[in-house]
């Protein structure tokens, strides 16, 4: 596939089906062969629509500015435990309890588990000046596989309600840490940008601010338990989350919830992820990344 070939949206939206678990692996490669026309084939749009995490990756695991550990949590609600991704910005004392206090982000993966993409939003986090934590919800089945496809089966194993409490068990852990300042955020993406809004729902008060991207809203008779200040992001070809946001901004809006609600032009389901340059968009990415810093800075670090 040339550089000049653009793979057709309906083909984006079918890859999009079948990391949801809509489409299996056969359906998705035979659907792709529609598209295979005027020289795009098969194989080249399925390893173009395929996540490379190298060419996403921002921050380098080993960068001299950051500080990064894997840690467990207890999580006895849940599967008995989750594993997840710290990250601090790095200084001299970091590994300490005495190390500067900062505001932590719980930063939530896809539908695959903790992949190298999540891990390297929670580093951008810390050069934010944030403290990050991305868990792992495959903890309880062995962690994320390395594998994409691998980890989207493992997650259908799950429970949901035991993954929610992994998550509440990792953002209560964080915010207790003795170098959190004890206010915290949640993001996260697709199924992690719902368990953000759930965590909105379940943490009350001791969630300061969350920011799901194309994540699904929660219950509208649950928002009312939602103290925290919104930010939620959508693409405008993401239909069937377009089409739900406006029931979601009714009901924060009839709780008096602080949020502000976005709709990113040309941009689809995905668009934040540049591990997926089929699906990345760089100029909302970019500026959805903008508009989540600042609503973290005010929400979370100065509240």
């Amino acid at each position: 596939m040339t550089s000049q070939q653009k793979i057709p949206a309906q083909a984006v939206d079918l890859y999009t089906r079948f990391i949801h678990g809509e489409v299996d692996r056969r359906g998705f490669l035979s659907g792709l062969r529609k598209y295979a026309v005027g020289g795009l084939t098969t194989a080249a749009m399925a390893e173009a629509l395929m996540p490379n995490y190298a060419l996403g990756q921002q921050i380098a695991r080993d960068d001299e500015r950051i500080t990064a550990t894997y840690e467990t949590v207890p999580s006895p609600n849940g599967n008995g435990h989750i594993r997840g991704y710290l990250v601090r910005p790095f200084s001299a004392d970091s590994r300490s309890e005495t190390s500067a206090q900062l505001p932590g982000i719980i930063v939530i993966h896809e539908n695959r588990g903790l992949n190298p993409h999540t891990e390297d939003i929670a580093r951008r986090f810390a050069l934010e000046n944030f403290m990050a934590f991305a868990p792992d919800t495959l903890t309880s089945v062995g962690g994320y596989p390395n594998d994409d496809f691998r980890g989207g089966l493992l997650f259908r194993d799950i429970d949901r309600g035991a993954m929610l409490e992994d998550l509440i068990a990792a953002a209560r852990w964080l915010k207790a840490r003795p170098d959190c300042t004890g206010n915290i955020g949640a993001t996260g993406f697709c199924f992690g940008g719902s368990m953000s809004n759930m965590l909105a729902v379940r943490l009350g008060s001791d969630l300061q601010a969350a920011a799901p991207f194309y994540g699904g809203a929660p219950d509208a008779g649950d928002v009312s338990s939602i103290r925290a200040a919104m930010l939620i992001h959508h693409g405008e070809l993401d239909a069937r989350l377009v089409q739900a946001y406006p029931e979601y901004e009714t009901a924060l809006s009839r709780n008096n919830v602080t949020f502000e609600g976005h709709i990113y032009s040309n941009s689809v389901h995905g668009f934040f992820n540049d591990a997926t340059p089929e699906r990345y968009n760089r100029q909302s990415a970019e500026l959805a990344w903008t508009r989540t810093i600042d609503w973290f800075n005010e929400h979370v670090r100065n509240a």
